[in-house]
């Protein structure tokens, strides 16, 4: 198939360092702030998505699919579906690589995709102390 598709916008949150602490945000948070503030702009209403995919690869435990947690946050509605994708550093990419597949299949008109992550919930291997090469000089 030969249709074209479009990604019509895009939103983000900054980042933030927590040096392997808990954060004040969970992964969650963070989704649905953008997700909320890319679909306030939007000339569609949150329920009229075809899907939410969104990639993360660490979810917590308390929110393993976070692709729901955050379309259900956002007011997509109990009939849209949310669903996550993990992959170690291509959670994101892989997320809007699948919404592309499944519009040019036909299954999706209209997805949200996109890539989250608060790795802080996620412990560390390298300890601070033991790792100054990655620390900021």
């Amino acid at each position: 198939m030969n249709q074209p598709i479009y990604i019509i916008d895009g939103a983000r949150t900054p980042f933030l360092k927590s040096r392997n602490r808990p954060g004040p945000f969970a992964a969650s948070d963070l989704a649905t702030a953008a997700g909320k503030a890319l679909l306030v702009r939007q000339p569609f209403e949150p329920t009229e998505l075809d899907e939410v995919i969104l990639g993360c690869a660490a979810p917590s435990v308390d929110e393993v699919n976070i692709g729901r947690v955050a379309a259900l946050r956002m007011g997509c509605g109990q009939k849209v579906p949310g669903w996550t994708v993990m992959r170690n550093c291509a959670s994101g990419m892989q997320a809007l690589d699948s919404a592309i597949a499944n519009m040019l299949s036909g299954r999706s008109n209209l997805v949200l995709a996109g890539g989250v992550d608060a790795l802080w919930s996620c412990g560390s291997r390298i300890s601070w102390p033991r790792g100054p090469r990655f620390r900021k000089r």
